[in-house]
């Protein structure tokens, strides 16, 4: 039976990065501390978390906002004028999630 179920709000430990996590890409040093709601529960051993971006690194906020704005501008360049115009507040000032797959062995309850 899975430990994390969706909906809990769980924080990524800080450990050492072994050889085996660098090979399989399940643990890097930015994960350390992040704090934010599992998303998903693939199996017992890998959980989605869905980041509070105020647990990020100022680095990896600021990664994440310049990533978001450019998705945001490439989406917007692609609308026809007349869709622009549709457009809610909402759906122009849109916030994307960041989420990381990580080993349910490397999270606590936060």
């Amino acid at each position: 039976m899975a430990k994390w179920k969706e909906g809990d709000h769980v924080r990524v430990i800080a450990r050492e990065v072994t050889d085996e996590d660098r090979k399989k890409n399940r643990y890097f040093e930015h994960m350390a501390g992040v704090s934010g709601l599992v998303q998903n529960v693939y199996n017992d051993a890998e959980i989605a978390v869905r980041v509070d971006p105020e647990s990020m690194s100022k680095i990896t906020r600021d990664v994440h906002t310049k990533a978001t704005e450019r998705m945001k501008d490439k989406f917007l360049e692609g609308l026809p004028q007349e869709q622009k115009r549709n457009l809610t507040e909402e759906e122009l000032d849109f916030k994307a999630q960041y989420v990381l797959l990580v080993q349910a062995d490397d999270l606590v309850e936060a």
